[in-house]
């Protein structure tokens, strides 16, 4: 199906009341395309692939810009493309728990408010993590997100907070934050690489929609559907199960251009596959 009639149809099913189609977009930096505006040309020679996930502040152009908000914005309505989301929102030496997030993460809001883009994955991992059973350390950054996801949500932006805790850590978390737009951006094959072994499929219960806004997909180099850390059928039931209907985002490796379009192909099948 050509992308136009993909959202057409994705319109369609939604205001008769239908289960709308997977949607399913690509991490940008993934397709080795960051701060390229190719990016949307590129993503729409693949078969079912609705949207791309944008860096704000990597590569040639930096989503700080007006200018180049408005060049991205352009070149995706040019080639049929969404942007469900965007990552990547602090610059250098700023995280999470640094000077400086909160005014950034603003910035990103106003961005992503811009570009019509719904969620905005911010990257927490490690010693950049908070420990929800100190206080101390986790209190700030919670009431950080409060603060920034009241303003998110006048924008009609949620905070997907991706990070390397276990699903329980994830779900303390954002039920302390107590706020509907910050919610989880999951990650389940980082979830395993973290140590959370045999946690994550099952986790996607724990959390269940209300917590989670957004999910990774990834095999690092293999198809979705090879042999991997994560067992992607049980993922998809399980996501399915819990009434989860955003975006699969996948962040898969890819040598060339030729092989992105190939490997994406296969994956976009096999998700609509298992999770439709």
């Amino acid at each position: 199906m050509h992308r136009r009639a993909f959202l057409s149809t994705l319109a369609a099913a939604t205001t008769a009341g239908a289960v709308p189609p997977v949607k399913v977009g690509h991490r940008e930096a993934s397709m080795k395309l960051v701060g390229n505006l190719r990016v949307f040309e590129t993503a729409s020679k693949i078969p079912g692939l609705a949207g791309v996930e944008l860096q704000i502040v990597s590569g040639a152009h930096n989503l700080w810009s007006k200018d180049t908000l408005r060049k991205y914005k352009r070149e995706a309505n040019r080639w049929g493309m969404q942007i469900p989301s965007l990552a990547g929102p602090f610059g250098r030496g700023v995280q999470l728990m640094k000077p400086g997030a909160e005014e950034q993460l603003r910035k990103a809001v106003a961005a992503a408010e811009f570009l019509g883009a719904g969620v905005i994955l911010v990257p927490s991992f490690r010693d950049n993590c908070p420990d929800p059973a100190t206080p101390e350390q986790s209190e700030p950054v919670l009431a950080m997100f409060r603060k920034v996801g009241a303003a998110a949500a006048e924008a009609g932006v949620t905070l997907g907070w991706e990070n390397s805790r276990s699903p329980a850590d994830n779900a303390r978390m954002i039920d302390a934050i107590g706020h509907p737009n910050v919610r989880v951006y999951y990650d389940l094959d980082n979830g395993e690489f973290y140590g959370h072994k045999g946690q994550i499929e099952d986790g996607v219960k724990l959390l269940g929609r209300d917590r989670i806004c957004q999910v990774h997909v990834k095999n690092e180099d293999r198809l979705i559907e090879d042999r991997g850390r994560i067992d992607w059928r049980k993922a998809f039931r399980e996501l399915k199960a819990a009434g989860y209907d955003g975006w699969y985002v996948l962040e898969s490796r890819h040598g060339d251009e030729a092989q992105l379009i190939e490997s994406t192909s296969r994956n976009i099948e096999f998700i609509k596959r298992q999770a439709g």
